[in-house]
């Protein structure tokens, strides 16, 4: 057959050659869109793929923003402290409408008092769960604690700061040991606190001899340490200025820093917006307390020893190695972190802080006797530490935890005693209800965040 067209004479038919390279190039341009360049092309593609960190997109939008983050947390079980704060105002709203009274400064003052101890010895918990252990040993550190200093003080005739001291040495050489017998033996931790729960108990009572209890000198260290109060209202006051001030500090220092290297941080106006709620509440605790005898010396430890705890585990390399330890052994020894130190020295903070809470204990009860740190101190301290939001897993809590969860505690207590239903009974089942819902919490929490992918 012929190649040509019908009616076409072969000088016009088209020739079977290759199409000439710029030609062809041309008719490709006019059919298919020209690609960008390629640094262009790359470029939206490296927008489109780095990730962008929702809190910027929260800022950008304001409140809505703020309002949808919110919702995302809770839909993906980030509660972390929400659930106990509004907890703790419910109790305190249904305490205060039966008795028309628990918000009295008094009454609040007393409740202050009262959380010192056992708050003390729930942040050295706080440590231990960040791990992912238990120590049952604590109650019966602070009872050893307590009636060795006393002994060493009053029967010894030892100097008291000094028999203090010791009582103290002593209480983090019985956590040291713990945390020896855990991390480099490879005893469980629940077994050997068990066992220190035990035998500590006897060793408290065989230091304690025939007497069973010794009362504080007056006037002592140990007697001042819960009825000290600093009655000029310029303490109260300049702690909560301080308190303020330091907030403040660290949130701006921090958004600086954070500035510098162009990564994500807090605009001014939410910076200012966090240190005027807590201006507020520093002042209004400052104004109350000094309604009453003025700034207790006990409360001023405890939110100091709070404070500190939490910087530490926030600010320093030690706090990240606590919570990679928590989050999975074997990958923080494969990042090259000293496990055994760090299970060792967490052990020794919780066995100090024991005993530091054990001797706040015996001031408040103006003796030091064979029953101190036993009874419910122990599933006091522990329950105060998860229901204040620290995860028994490991790997999440803050020792703010241990203060919310013993003001929880300490709240029902005294408003079941103002309510005239004071019984360990009543006060045991309702504890361990909110027990039982702070784990419930936790353990959906830790569910919801695995289904969506942040576990």
């Amino acid at each position: 057959m012929s190649d040509t067209q019908p009616g076409k004479s072969p000088e016009q038919a088209p020739e079977a050659t290759t199409p000439d390279p710029a030609e062809a190039e041309g008719a490709t341009r006019t059919a298919v869109p020209a690609p960008a360049e390629p640094v262009d092309a790359g470029a939206p593609a490296a927008e489109a793929l780095t990730p962008v960190d929702p809190r910027l997109l929260v800022r950008e939008q304001g409140f809505t923003g703020y309002l949808t983050d919110f919702k995302r947390r809770i839909k993906g079980g980030e509660l972390g402290s929400i659930p106990v704060l509004v907890g703790l105002v419910v109790i305190w709203a249904i305490f205060e409408t039966t008795t028309g009274r628990f918000l009295d400064p008094s009454n609040l003052t007393n409740i202050a008092q009262y959380i010192v101890g056992p708050g003390l010895i729930a942040t050295g918990i706080v440590f231990v769960l960040l791990l992912g252990e238990i120590d049952l040993s604590v109650g019966s550190v602070a009872g050893l604690t307590a009636a060795l200093t006393s002994v060493l003080a009053v029967k010894q005739e030892l100097n008291e700061g000094l028999a203090v001291l010791l009582g103290l040495l002593a209480a983090a050489a019985i956590g040291a040991l713990h945390g020896f017998f855990f991390a480099r033996i490879g005893v469980p931790a629940f077994v050997v606190t068990l066992a220190g729960f035990l035998g500590w108990s006897g060793l408290q009572l065989y230091v304690m001899g025939n007497t069973l209890s010794i009362n504080n000198i007056s006037g002592g260290v140990v007697h001042s340490l819960n009825n000290t109060y600093f009655s000029d209202i310029a303490a109260a006051y300049g702690l909560a200025l301080v308190t303020v001030a330091a907030h403040l500090g660290s949130q701006l220092l921090d958004r600086r820093r954070r500035r510098a290297v162009e990564l994500p941080h807090r605009p001014l106006s939410e910076v200012l917006l966090r240190s005027g709620v807590v201006a507020a509440l520093a002042f209004v605790t400052a104004w109350m307390l000094n309604q009453e005898a003025g700034l207790p010396l006990g409360l001023t430890v405890f939110v100091g020893v709070v404070v500190l705890a939490a910087f530490v585990l926030k600010r320093t390399t030690y706090g990240r190695q606590v919570f990679a330890v928590g989050g999975g052994v074997e990958a923080a020894r494969r990042a090259g972190i000293n496990v055994v130190w760090v299970r060792i020295s967490v052990f020794t903070v919780s066995g100090f802080l024991g005993g530091l809470g054990g001797l706040f204990i015996a001031s408040q009860a103006g003796v030091a006797d064979s029953n101190l740190g036993g009874g419910d101190t122990l599933m006091l301290a522990i329950a105060a530490a998860v229901i204040g939001g620290t995860s028994l897993f490991g790997g999440r809590g803050t020792p703010w935890s241990a203060l919310i969860g013993i003001l929880v505690i300490q709240s029902i207590m005294t408003g079941l005693y103002m309510s005239g239903s004071s019984s360990d009974a009543v006060q045991s089942m309702i504890t361990g209800v909110v027990l039982l819902a702070a784990v419930v919490i936790d353990s959906v929490s830790r569910r919801t965040q695995k289904t969506a992918g942040r576990a």
